[in-house]
């Protein structure tokens, strides 16, 4: 296995090293039989399964010894060499070897990937990943179920039925509840806002282009997506104002819906937000929800972020989201698992009717020969074919059980706290509220610096420390201001490496700061 260090000379060179060469100048001849022959030996089959395992283990142990190498989360690759070293490779000149690929692969990408298990990474809404779960990803890799059909998939469409049950319990919706897993949280609402909208069009008179949707100013950038998607004019989403906290000002919410039955529109959904991506501020749930449905409007909480509390000690930071019609809760941010695995769970299912479409050659009515028990949960469903990713979860739930997950989750929400108390006392770095989630915002504090300085600066930190390879930021802006983010999704994290991590930003910052000055 290639164990040479990332940026040596060797890097530079193209994927076909000279080592390797001879094998593909002069192939020996080979009839198409042949070649065919060779090509049905790489398909998954019992006859071929010790070599499928050969070709997993190898895979493994690549990894185990890619992560023993990891020094930090990222070494600082620039997008344009990153890009070269993927244009260099031949994609019709195979290797025809597993450990040569392997080793491509790691000067491509596993030498500069980013690795969220490292406590420097702070940015974005990724987590480090539970074993159980990667355990399941063999098997539906393995296996390759679809999720559409009974007769794909068999016991898998009554785990993920189980799962979405189990989770609507959590939640707090009663039997009556269903759903779907899907991709990610911007699905999910696609999903949610697709069933809101075709509610609200079955009402008396109402009209595609009067139909609004009202959303925090901080809500997530999905809802103007699926809005445009679902035919709905561009003045149909309203952003409703925050409070201090960064959560949906009720008073705001109050004033936009008689604004908009004032104007001749017709309320379609009041999106609550469960953990806002830049600050995980959660929306006043009962009270939003209460004005809503007063007014008629369908009720949906993405909580793609915050939906990991459902399972945590601090499940109170979500009363209210009972009193929802929809729910989206991406299972790949605070419940450890790999991506994709998201859900959009309804607290009503004759609402997915709206979805739901039947072929004779995929979901007769009649069963098709199956009868009519077994499970068609492509009529739920957006997609047609879609991956096992429940399994993830089951298997996770199975060995760890929801607490073992909810303690990781409290680990974080405990962590963004504590960090958040120590700032307070710092002089060198500005921090804003304190956080409910696991998301704080800072700004550096330079001596002789005014605000707009600061602003220019904050990228060239961010840049800075990415280059360097030991921290990882993300950056934000919030009220025409520029802000650095931590978005803090690794248990195994504490508090002294998150101060680690914030005085690197303040170091750098009065780094930047002097050389701009000299």
């Amino acid at each position: 296995m290639s164990l040479t260090p990332a940026h040596t000379p060797a890097r530079t060179q193209g994927p076909h090293e000279p080592q390797h060469q001879a094998q593909h100048e002069h192939p020996p001849p080979r009839t198409q039989q042949e070649r065919t022959q060779e090509h049905l030996r790489q398909l998954l089959h019992p006859a071929h399964r010790h070599a499928y395992a050969d070709s997993a283990r190898l895979a493994v142990d690549h990894l185990v010894d890619a992560l023993a190498r990891v020094r930090g989360p990222v070494t600082g690759l620039d997008p344009a060499r990153a890009a070269a070293l993927v244009a260099e490779v031949d994609l019709d000149a195979p290797l025809g070897c597993p450990q040569q690929a392997l080793e491509e692969l790691d000067r491509i990408w596993l030498d500069d990937t980013a690795w969220f298990h490292e406590t420097g990474l702070a940015a974005h809404l990724n987590c480090p990943v539970l074993v159980p779960a990667l355990v399941a990803e063999v098997l539906i890799s393995g296996v390759n179920p679809s999720l559409d059909t009974f007769d794909q998939s068999v016991g898998g469409t009554f785990i993920e039925q189980r799962l979405v049950a189990w989770t609507a319990e959590r939640i707090g919706f009663g039997p009556e509840a269903d759903g779907v897993f899907t991709s990610g949280g911007t699905q999910s609402n696609l999903q949610a806002l697709h069933l809101a909208r075709d509610h609200a069009l079955g009402q008396s008179g109402a009209r595609l282009q009067d139909l609004r949707v009202l959303v925090s100013a901080d809500g997530h950038y999905s809802v103007q997506r699926a809005a445009r998607l679902l035919g709905l004019p561009a003045s149909a989403v309203v952003p409703v104002a925050v409070d201090e906290r960064r959560r949906m000002d009720t008073a705001a919410l109050t004033s936009a819906l008689e604004e908009v039955t004032r104007t001749g529109g017709r309320l379609m959904a009041v999106v609550a937000t469960a953990g806002t991506t830049d600050h995980g501020a959660i929306d006043p749930l009962t009270e939003v929800a209460d004005l809503a449905h007063r007014h008629g409007a369908w009720v949906h909480v993405d909580a793609a972020y915050g939906g990991g509390l459902l399972v945590s000690s601090h499940r109170a930071l979500l009363a209210g989201i009972e009193h929802a019609d929809s729910v989206t809760v991406d299972f790949h941010k605070t419940w450890f698992q790999p991506v994709s695995c998201s859900a959009v769970v309804v607290a009503d299912r004759t609402h997915l009717r709206h979805v739901a479409a039947r072929a004779d050659y995929l979901n007769p009515a009649d069963g098709g020969g199956l009868g009519r028990a077994a499970p068609d949960q492509v009529t739920k469903s957006l997609q047609t074919t879609r991956r096992f990713d429940a399994l993830k979860l089951w298997l996770t739930l199975r060995v760890m059980g929801a607490d073992g997950v909810g303690d990781l989750v409290d680990a974080l929400v405990d962590l963004a706290r504590q960090t958040h108390r120590r700032l307070l006392a710092v002089d060198d770095l500005q921090v804003r509220a304190a956080p409910e989630l696991s998301t704080l915002l800072l700004r550096p504090v330079v001596p002789g610096l005014g605000a707009g300085e600061v602003d220019a600066l904050v990228p060239h930190v961010r840049a800075a420390l990415w280059e360097r390879g030991e921290h990882v930021v993300a950056a934000t802006v919030v009220d025409g201001r520029r802000w650095l983010k931590l978005t803090l999704l690794n248990p195994l994290a504490g508090v002294d490496e998150v101060l680690g991590v914030t005085r690197a930003v303040a170091a750098t910052a009065r780094a930047l700061a002097g050389e701009r000055a000299a």
